[in-house]
């Protein structure tokens, strides 16, 4: 059998990792299954196990996964020339929420309270938000105020503090609606 190239493995993972959002998204965390996977990535289970160990692993993938593209934007945010203020900022964030990825992140802060892997997971990515987020805040107090860096850095955890709890907010308004709701105008 030919061996898979590095960029194919990626597609495949990313395949998997589409296939598990999607039940997850339909289904809850809990009650989709690796078997639930394998049906909607129209994959082998030998496939899968290939790519990842188990569902906590897939869990954890997707949330890397999304966490890399919210760093990709808020990284390309605090590197221009006038980072947006945290007001911008947050409205840019909730406008990329996607109601699907709201519903899993919203499961696995739920299944975080009862399994540590998954606590472990959702304080990773909670962490590094907020540090993204810290870091995006002081390049507009550096960039755009006009603070000095060490007192922009002391200014900008509470506001990053409360523009991560209004985005979590959000996250958890998103992924409470209905469909019908989500789609309305």
């Amino acid at each position: 059998m030919p061996r898979l190239t590095d960029a194919r493995k990626e597609l495949r993972r990313a395949q998997i990792a589409e296939a598990a959002v999607r039940c997850f998204g339909r289904n809850g965390l809990e009650r989709t299954s690796i078997a639930d996977i394998i049906a909607e990535s129209g994959l082998s289970a030998g496939s899968i196990y290939a790519h990842y160990r188990n569902k906590a692993d897939l869990v954890q993938a997707v949330a890397r996964g999304d966490l890399a593209e919210r760093a990709r934007v808020l990284g390309s945010h605090a590197a221009s020339d006038a980072p947006p203020d945290p007001d911008e900022l947050l409205a840019r964030l909730m406008a990329a929420i996607d109601p699907v990825k709201a519903r899993l992140g919203v499961q696995t802060w739920g299944e975080a309270t009862t399994n540590p892997a998954i606590r472990d997971i959702v304080v990773d990515m909670t962490d590094r938000m907020r540090a993204m987020l810290h870091d995006c805040v002081t390049a507009w107090l550096v960039k755009v105020e006009h603070h000095e860096p060490a007192e922009a850095r002391e200014s900008a955890a509470p506001i990053a503090h409360r523009v991560m709890a209004l985005y979590q907010a959000e996250l958890l308004y998103t992924a409470l609606r209905s469909p019908t709701e989500e789609t309305a105008p």
